[in-house]
């Protein structure tokens, strides 16, 4: 992550740079913003990225016990109506 200052920056300067990197912004020594490049992404990722909602779904998931693949099947299979 590069470190840089907002008085010896312009915005374009972050935008561009953070496209392989992220940007931490700082005023006086202390940060203020991280500048992230969204170029590679679609409008979907970028949406899940910032949502509140999907980041404590993805919490709750992962705070459950996983499966194996052959309880994942047993399920599925006993879900097929065949």
């Amino acid at each position: 992550m590069k470190t840089v200052g907002i008085e010896q920056t312009t915005l374009d300067s972050c935008v561009r740079e953070a496209q392989d990197d992220r940007v931490l912004v700082t005023r006086a020594g202390r940060p203020v913003a991280i500048v992230v490049g969204l170029a590679d992404f679609d409008e979907e990722q970028i949406r899940l990225g910032i949502s509140d909602e999907f980041w404590k779904m993805i919490s709750a998931r992962r705070r459950e016990s996983a499966i194996t693949r052959a309880e994942l099947e047993r399920r599925l299979d006993a879900d097929d109506p065949k």
